[in-house]
């Protein structure tokens, strides 16, 4: 699938990390873009950025995704605007470090609203039209997180398996279709994830970690050449594989201590 100024994406989790990131990417494409975050200050000076840079129309929506409504808000705006979304990129995300019983049940359930429950309902809203259109597509974010049971940080990793799962579903369904599905998992990022934790204790694995352009660049690439799985980075396929190369007992364990709160 080739970009075309004609192409819009609409991208959440827009206003950093990855996602601002993949914005860019998007717009050096020539795409026009939808940007959604909660952050609309962040958003706007992004968007200005993009325009000014790539010539190119940028839309700006405010939205917590943690809101149940919020995903049919985002479809009925961008509906009432005459926009057509050719592109969804489902990027907003975040998790909690600690002890799932410790840890208030509000606040890990929305962990789903966002990671999982907004994902489904955004795709769900905006693939028929794609695939009625028989073009465009859908990049999600999930995580190598996805491919193991977390330990203290459990509905996290839960959250990315389900999108794993989800992700490779929707692409075998949509073979021939003309729309493209896949998934981006990439491992440790450079990102303010461990500082999203709305007002949770956080720690820093202190581990290697890519930066969000080149994992962006690698989602871009891996979208566009309508690959389904993507894993950017040779530490973290080695980290996807461990789930085959260790007991099922060995990698929990590892990755409950990888994950133990300091």
């Amino acid at each position: 699938m080739n970009a075309s100024k004609l192409e819009t994406v609409l991208i959440t989790g827009a206003s950093s990390g990855i996602g601002l990131e993949l914005a860019k990417c998007f717009a050096a494409e020539g795409s026009n873009l939808i940007l959604v975050a909660r952050n609309r200050a962040a958003l706007e000076q992004l968007a200005g950025e993009l325009r000014r840079q790539h010539q190119i129309e940028v839309h700006v929506l405010k939205a917590d995704l943690a809101r149940p409504e919020s995903a049919q808000e985002i479809f009925a705006q961008t509906g009432r605007a005459g926009l057509t979304v050719d592109v969804l990129v489902n990027n907003a995300g975040f998790g909690l470090h600690g002890e799932f019983a410790e840890l208030p049940l509000a606040r890990q359930l929305e962990i789903i609203h966002v990671n999982v429950t907004a994902l489904v309902a955004l795709t769900g809203l905006f693939l028929p039209g794609m695939v009625q259109r028989r073009r465009g597509g859908v990049l999600n974010v999930g995580s190598v997180a996805g491919f193991m049971p977390g330990p203290r940080m459990a509905i996290y990793f839960a959250s990315k398996a389900f999108v794993q799962s989800f992700s490779e579903a929707l692409n075998e369904e949509l073979r021939g279709s003309g729309v493209a599905v896949s998934v981006l998992c990439p491992g440790p990022t450079k990102t303010n994830f461990s500082q999203t934790a709305r007002g949770y204790r956080q720690h820093e694995i202190q581990s290697p970690k890519m930066s969000a352009v080149a994992v962006a660049l690698a989602g871009l690439r891996a979208f566009r050449r309508r690959q389904c799985v993507c894993v950017p980075g040779a530490l973290n396929k080695l980290l996807m594989s461990a789930p085959r190369l260790l007991p099922r007992a060995g990698v929990r364990q590892l990755v409950g201590k990888v994950n133990r709160l300091k």
